[in-house]
C-alpha cells in the first residue's frame, strides 16, 4: 500500500464512518466493479489506526460531551451522566452479542453478494426517509430505546445497512429528538471501536503487520480530518432534515447494484 492509497482509504473511512451510505456495502460494489485484487486489502494494523482516528474525531466533536460525562462518572453518583453512560452499555449489547455468536456467518456475507447489498441499500434508503419526515421532539434515548437502538446497530453490520442511518433513523422512528439522535448514535458507537482495537491489540495479530509508519501517519490524518467534517456535517444535516438526500442516493445506488448483479 503506498501513500496515495493510505489516504483514499483514510477518506474513505472517515466519512463512511458517520454519513449514512453503508461503507461496507460500498466496499463490496467496489470488489464487484474493480475485481477483488483491483481493491488495496488493508493490513490489521491499519484498520486498527484508521478505526483509533475516527474514534478521536468523534471525542473531538463532541469533546464538551464527553468531559462531561467522565466528570459525572466520578461524582460516583447516580447522576445524569451515569443514567447515559449505562444507556450506552446496553445499546452495545447486540453488536457485542451478534459479533461473538455469528463471526464467521457475518464474514461470509463479505463474499461479493451484490444483490444482497443492493437490497439492504434499499433498506437503508426507506430508513433514512422515514426518518427524515419525522419532527423534532425534545425527547430524550430511553433506557428501552437504547436496547432497541442496540439491535438496529447489530443489524448494521450486514453490508448495505448504515450504521449511522439505522441507528439515527431508529432513535427518530422511536420518536427521540434528532439531534439527541445523532449524539447518542455517534457517541455509542466510540466504545465499541475502542473494544475492538483492544481485541486486536491483546489477539497479537498486530505483531505481524509491516505497513510503514509513513502510511499509518497518512491515514490516519485523514480518515480524522474527514472524520471531523463528516460527524460535523451529518449532526447539521440531522438538524435540518436533510436526511432525504442520502435516502435518495442509496436508493439509487442500490437500485443499480441489483441491476448491475443481474446483467452479469
Amino acid at each position: 500500500m503506498n501513500a496515495f492509497d493510505a489516504a483514499i482509504l483514510g477518506i474513505i473511512q472517515g466519512l463512511t464512518e458517520f454519513l449514512p451510505v453503508s461503507s461496507s456495502g460500498h466496499l463490496e460494489l467496489g470488489k464487484a466493479i474493480l475485481g477483488d485484487t483491483s481493491v488495496p486489502e488493508e493490513s490489521l494494523l491499519f484498520t486498527v489506526v484508521l478505526h483509533f482516528a475516527t474514534a478521536l474525531s468523534t471525542i473531538v466533536v463532541f469533546r464538551k460531551d464527553v468531559f462531561e460525562i467522565i466528570g459525572g462518572l466520578l461524582q460516583f453518583k447516580w447522576n445524569e451522566e451515569t443514567r447515559f453512560s449505562l444507556k450506552i452499555i446496553i445499546s452495545m449489547m447486540p453488536a457485542v452479542v451478534i459479533g461473538v455468536l455469528f463471526e464467521d456467518e457475518l464474514e461470509a456475507l463479505f463474499s461479493g453478494n451484490i444483490i444482497f447489498v443492493g437490497f439492504m441499500l434499499l433498506v437503508t434508503a426507506l430508513l433514512l426517509w422515514l426518518a427524515d419526515k419525522a419532527k423534532d421532539t425534545g425527547k430524550k434515548v430511553s433506557y428501552m430505546n437504547s436496547f432497541v437502538i442496540g439491535v438496529s446497530q447489530a443489524i448494521a453490520m450486514l453490508p448495505g445497512i448504515s450504521r449511522s442511518g439505522a441507528t439515527i433513523s431508529t432513535s427518530v422512528l422511536l420518536g427521540n429528538d434528532k439531534t439527541k439522535a445523532a449524539r447518542f448514535s455517534f457517541l455509542m458507537v466510540v466504545p465499541l471501536i475502542f473494544g475492538k482495537i483492544a481485541k486486536d491489540i491483546l489477539s497479537g495479530d498486530l505483531a505481524n503487520s509491516s505497513t510503514e509508519f509513513s502510511v499509518l501517519a497518512i491515514g490516519f490524518v485523514t480518515a480524522f480530518i474527514a472524520g471531523l467534517v463528516a460527524c460535523t456535517w451529518m449532526i447539521s444535516l440531522v438538524r435540518r432534515s436533510k436526511l432525504s438526500w442520502f435516502a435518495v442516493y442509496c436508493f439509487v445506488v442500490g437500485l443499480a447494484a441489483i441491476i448491475f448483479a443481474y446483467a452479469q
